[in-house]
């Protein structure tokens, strides 16, 4: 799923490509794309893009006079762009954007149709698509501590909560876990403060540093390899891999669609967190569905 980094990396890549532009087609594949009826997709074309803007791992796109389109990629929705108009291909394409610019070709891989295009009027409808959850980077520790301590939950599923924090999924849960030494499966009304500080320090610190890498590797180019995998990364999707402080072979925790890494010397004292052992706080915890963890 594209979290923080690299939808400000889509976003960063939008900006001088269509601001200013006009919306000149939009061609869809499928309407069940599509989540709202009025405004219709329509109402967009022959406007001006004002700008692009994001929710958590909402794209926006403003248009004038007071239109927004919102996307959401969700797992495994992709942008593409080109200044040739493109075709959109038989199996994965969702949609095309022609602007008078360039175009942008909206994918998705698999068989499971989970990318959400909204098309709202006004800064009231654009809201209520907001979960709510607080701008990580941007936030004090007094903002932090309370979106933690607003439920009882493991880490991983503190963190990757939408209501609670902006942006964060399992990816990056996963380092900013690992950078501050705290198992994924602790409960967030365990921590005492320092534990919280310093997981403050490391979410902060941890998505600073991604988007930083993920802006540097497009330049001026446009994202073209956005995957929840990087070579960079301590311990997400680095199972059995040597984690990078300590030279433990890296662990994991699969439940239903979702899987979590972590490094038992530096995150759990040394303990293999057990699937089967812990079945039922998963259960009652973790969302069983990507669905379910989005609409919070």
């Amino acid at each position: 799923m594209p979290e923080l980094p690299e939808i400000v990396a889509y976003q960063r890549a939008l900006e001088p490509r269509i601001v200013g532009a006009t919306l000149t087609e939009v061609r869809l594949r499928s309407f069940a794309l599509l989540k709202t009826f009025e405004p219709s997709l329509d109402a967009l074309v022959e406007r001006q893009v004002r700008n692009v803007d994001r929710i958590g791992k909402r794209l926006v796109i403003g248009f004038d006079p007071d239109l927004f389109m919102v996307l959401h990629l969700m797992v495994a929705g992709r942008l593409r762009w080109a200044e040739a108009k493109w075709e959109i291909p038989r199996k994965r394409g969702l949609a095309v954007f022609d602007f008078s610019t360039g175009s942008l070709l909206l994918t998705e891989a698999g068989t499971k149709r989970r990318v959400a295009l909204h098309v709202v009027r006004g800064a009231d409808a654009l809201q209520a698509l907001d979960p709510g959850g607080i701008e990580v980077i941007d936030a004090s520790l007094e903002a932090f501590r309370e979106g933690l301590l607003r439920g009882r939950h493991t880490l991983k599923r503190a963190l990757t909560d939408p209501r609670a924090f902006s942006g964060i999924g399992g990816a990056f849960a996963d380092e900013i876990l690992h950078a501050a030494k705290l198992s994924p499966l602790q409960l967030s009304t365990n921590l005492d403060a320092s534990e919280i500080e310093r997981l403050w320090g490391a979410a902060r610190r941890i998505l600073k540093e991604w988007i930083d890498i993920r802006c540097t590797e497009v330049g001026d180019g446009f994202p073209e390899k956005v995957t929840a995998f990087h070579p960079q990364m301590a311990v997400h999707g680095k199972y059995r891999e040597p984690c990078p402080v300590c030279d433990t072979r890296i662990q994991r925790i699969v439940y239903a669609e979702r899987e979590t890494n972590y490094c038992p010397t530096c995150q759990t004292e040394g303990r293999v967190l057990a699937d089967r052992a812990l079945s039922r706080l998963l259960k009652d915890d973790w969302p069983s569905s990507v669905e379910e963890l989005e609409e919070g």
